[in-house]
């Protein structure tokens, strides 16, 4: 078994059994797991972020209306199927942690349509590493009660990315 296998069986238990799922209990009774992509790894990179020297911060509206504050980080550039594709990186400006939220052309019809999320660390000297597999939808593709960041026009490709977490209905 894969890491992302075991991790993707890991999310299902926890949707289907924890009380902190983002699902109802009547959307429990009946989940039999969530749809993902296959294990791509041409999606998978290691790749340099380049910082900002002004990290400025930014507000993403979220699908409540509400507002959340995030450091816009730096970018990266990584090619897809012959084609080259730039995302930027925020930063949580109180925990720090990297959230890179994205729409890419696989939305609406296969990928949630607002987007998904990718959660990203440092690796070292620069380095981060970016995997596709584990992108996901955020809570608010499962039901209206949560409230999710919706990813920035500069943050919407052009490219397929078929990897990560499928629509959820």
């Amino acid at each position: 078994m894969t890491a992302l296998t075991e991790f993707r069986q890991q999310k299902d238990e926890f949707f289907k059994h924890d009380w902190q799922s983002p699902l109802e209990a009547d959307q429990r009774q009946n989940f039999t797991g969530l749809k993902y992509y296959p294990e791509n790894p041409a999606l998978r990179f290691t790749l340099p972020i380049m910082p900002y020297a002004d990290q400025e911060r930014v507000t993403m509206i979220t699908s409540t209306g509400s507002a959340r504050e995030y450091v816009k980080y730096g970018q990266f550039s990584f090619e897809v199927n012959g084609e080259v594709a730039t995302l930027h990186v925020y930063q949580d400006p109180e925990n720090g942690y990297f959230f890179l939220p994205f729409v890419d052309a696989t939305a609406p019809e296969e990928t949630y349509g607002a987007g998904r999320y990718l959660d990203i660390e440092p690796i070292g000297d620069s380095q981060f590493l970016i995997d596709f597999n584990y992108a996901y939808n955020p809570y608010c593709a499962y039901n209206d009660k949560w409230s999710c960041p919706i990813p920035p026009k500069e943050n919407r490709l052009k490219v397929r990315i078929e990897a990560g977490e499928k629509n959820f209905k």
